[in-house]
């Protein structure tokens, strides 16, 4: 693994830094989350216009930049240091990828260069938990799609084509996202598979309700489907099990360094704001920072801080290399790393934001200062993408850490 960046890489950091420097201070952030869309579309439009953010990490004949994993990650920093309300992470971190992988080539071409112009959105609805879905805390190949019973999301193969039936809680951007991807079980409970649906976000039969949040920076949604007409994603009416599980998990591991960047950006801004603000307030005559016992809290953000990063950015190289390591499968190298980095992250990102709130000392306990925003990104994203131990004990058994596992995982 090769640590330093070229000078793209820093390019691209640099300039998204000043640009959202400008337009996503903690006010303009929370009034784009109070809008209809839940961000701001002159913002994102921009991003796409002269970044090319949304395709950062697709093929230029999808419309897309042609950068790899690390790039994204870079950029997800950045964002992640403001909470950028946005699309980024349903729409180019769990959709794109799953359509580049899975879709067919008409689907890739109709879909993907409109997401790369920042043009469509998207967003991933799963029944059950997301960390679940992706591989993070856990195998994916059981029944979370619904199993052929009750719950989850049943499809139905009609003489005009797909219907979908059932109810997705909590989608990612569910209530403004074009497009969404849906996850549904069919064939019934002996011969069942689940596979992925596409379904236009004006499908008759398709109900979206906004929920409220303890981020209002990742909107959620409830999405109800009776009767809604989908499109299979890819070539079959549906893959191989292995084939989809495997997907999944190649984007868990992109969203886990995805998710890990954003993090470390939050914790990062979150210390740094902490000293700055405890170089200019002053107690018994002097600055808070000075004092020795404020120092060493500061110093323990730092060190967690900079390892979370390491684990990021090695994350991201996981992801975007071209084989495993030492023979190994891919997804198995991914499903350690992945979910180890994210683990850190959050870790990190929890710590750091309660002590900002602390030693920030009676104004950081006021709703309307902006540690809470970072402290409330902190505790929904483990609520979503973990817990830590789970993460951490995910890629334990992946690294055969508690022997083999391979019976385990099949009666997971």
């Amino acid at each position: 693994m090769d640590a330093a960046f070229t000078e793209e890489q820093d390019e691209i950091r640099r300039t998204l830094r000043d640009l959202l420097r400008k337009r996503c201070g903690p006010e303009q952030v929370r009034a784009a989350c109070r809008t209809p869309a839940g961000y701001d579309v002159e913002v994102w439009r921009e991003l796409a216009k002269r970044l090319g953010m949304p395709g950062l990490a697709l093929p230029p004949r999808y419309g897309g930049v042609g950068c790899g994993p690390t790039e994204l990650v870079l950029a997800s920093e950045e964002a992640g240091r403001v909470l950028l309300p946005a699309p980024l992470l349903t729409s180019c971190v769990l959709v794109a990828p799953l359509v580049a992988e899975l879709g067919s080539e008409e689907q890739r071409i109709g879909y993907l260069p409109r997401i790369a112009a920042g043009e469509l959105t998207a967003a991933l609805a799963a029944p059950g938990p997301l960390s679940a879905v992706l591989g993070l805390t856990g195998p994916n190949h059981g029944p979370w799609p619904g199993g052929g019973r009750a719950g989850g999301v049943q499809a139905r193969q009609l003489a005009d084509g797909w219907r979908l039936y059932g109810q997705v809680d909590q989608v990612l951007d569910g209530h403004s996202a074009g497009l969404l991807l849906v996850a549904a079980h069919t064939g019934g409970y002996v011969r069942g598979r689940t596979h992925l649906f596409m379904v236009d976000a004006g499908a008759s039969g398709l109900t979206r309700t906004r929920l409220t949040t303890l981020d209002e920076t990742r909107p959620q949604a409830r999405v109800e489907l009776r009767d809604v007409a989908g499109v299979p994603l890819g070539e079959a009416a549906a893959p191989a099990p292995d084939e989809l599980t495997a997907a999944l998990v190649r984007t868990g591991g992109l969203a886990a360094a995805v998710l890990a960047a954003q993090a470390v950006g939050a914790a990062d801004f979150a210390l740094s704001s902490t000293v700055a603000y405890l170089r200019v307030r002053e107690q018994f005559g002097r600055p808070v920072g000075s004092f020795q016992a404020v120092k060493h809290r500061l110093a323990d953000g730092y060190v967690r801080v900079q390892a979370a990063r390491s684990a990021a950015y090695y994350a991201a190289w996981a992801v975007g290399r071209e084989g495993p390591v030492d023979g190994g499968g891919m997804e198995d190298d991914i499903g350690v790393v992945g979910p180890l980095a994210l683990a850190q992250a959050l870790e990190t990102l929890n710590q750091v934001a309660a002590e900002s709130i602390q030693l920030h000392g009676g104004i950081g306990f006021t709703w309307e200062h902006h540690a809470h925003l970072y402290f409330k990104r902190a505790a929904a994203d483990e609520l979503i993408f973990g817990p830590v131990h789970r993460l951490r004990a995910r890629a334990a058994r992946r690294a055969g850490l508690f022997g083999s596992t391979v019976a385990e995982e099949a009666v997971a």
